[in-house]
């Protein structure tokens, strides 16, 4: 890991980029008008109908996403409003997200209208899905965003590979159509690759597998993008009844399980492992998700410190000091980094 990073005065550029983040939270969360933030933050819950090994429904419910007022494109693939310079765009996370809530909603209900729209996500996704610099297949996103540095569209995500996989294999398998398989297939290829070679599987010093949802330098390991793609493995090697990929998930797994103490700050969980002096703790939303998402995994490998961790961090949530501290330093991170 590099050596912390002080905070620096910032630029102009930086101060306006901040400014319009601060635009675009008001946006959504007081003016509530339609932006692509209010899409993500829906409640972290468990699906208590899916089931481990079983290409149903999803772990989590994505109800609200599921329900996503728009807009829309022309197919019923949804767009994400960003505002500013950046406007409506695709995003391969948003969309596999959306159909996923969609295909739990039919596997739930049997609406045909439910069926449509996942299968609307999932066609979009197939005919999306393109070679990257190395020739890896991605979903890429068109449009410049800034974690950390700015990402130069076109740029990938092992996020976006893995929760796309995940609706993928559950289209295949409800319908049977190979054109779904075949893209799982060549998408599942990036999680072979480190990084430096076009993938979205960092290798560290020790030989264990992080799966990086932004690809940066140094990795910033990001808890909840890392699970969300760790389970997109586990879907693929549950459909193609791959010992390779299932080996890949436990690695993934068992990095996860042995770094949890390092996202632990005794007090609130870490966004990511970030080089940064003052460490990005995760925001209350994200707090809630790492929650969940633990559970899930207890579930997935019946790894114990899971559901330990997932203990643990509830005991935070409910404690109002610590969920005032954890509040007000991720408020002083966004300040002084990004």
């Amino acid at each position: 890991m590099a050596q912390s990073t002080a905070p620096s005065i910032p630029s102009l550029t930086s101060v306006n980029r901040r400014l319009d983040y601060y635009r675009r939270v008001f946006a959504a969360y007081v003016a509530r008008q339609p932006s692509q933030l209010s899409f993500w933050h829906d409640v972290p819950a468990i699906n208590e109908r899916a089931q481990p090994g079983v290409l149903g429904d999803y772990y989590m419910p994505f109800h609200a996403k599921a329900d996503y007022g728009g807009p829309f494109d022309q197919a019923g693939v949804p767009l994400l409003n960003y505002h500013g310079s950046i406007g409506c765009q695709y995003n391969p996370i948003a969309i596999a997200q959306y159909g996923l809530g969609n295909f739990n909603r039919f596997k739930e209900t049997g609406e045909a209208g439910r069926c449509s729209r996942a299968l609307a996500a999932a066609d979009w996704l197939v005919a999306n899905l393109e070679p990257n610099r190395q020739g890896l297949w991605m979903w890429h996103h068109h449009f410049d965003w800034h974690y950390r540095t700015t990402l130069k569209a076109p740029w990938y995500s092992g996020l976006a590979q893995g929760q796309g996989i995940s609706l993928l294999v559950r289209v295949f398998a409800e319908t049977g159509e190979a054109r779904y398989r075949e893209a799982a297939r060549r998408a599942f290829e990036a999680f072979g690759r480190e990084p430096a070679d076009g993938g979205v599987s960092y290798r560290d010093e020790r030989g264990r597998v992080w799966f990086e949802e932004y690809i940066v330098d140094p990795p910033s390991h990001i808890l909840n993008g890392f699970l969300w793609a760790a389970w997109g493995v586990y879907d693929y090697a549950r459909l193609m009844n791959d010992e390779g990929a299932s080996r890949l998930f436990a690695e993934g797994a068992r990095t996860v399980a042995d770094n949890l103490e390092r996202y632990d700050t005794g007090y609130w969980s870490l966004y990511e492992l970030s080089p940064t002096r003052l460490p990005m703790l995760a925001s209350p939303f994200y707090h809630q998700l790492h929650i969940v998402q633990l559970q899930v995994m207890h579930t997935l490998t019946g790894e114990s410190r899971f559901l330990d961790y997932a203990r643990r961090w509830e005991g935070y949530e409910r404690h109002p000091f610590k969920r005032r501290r954890a509040l007000l330093q991720k408020i002083l991170f966004k300040l002084l980094y990004y």
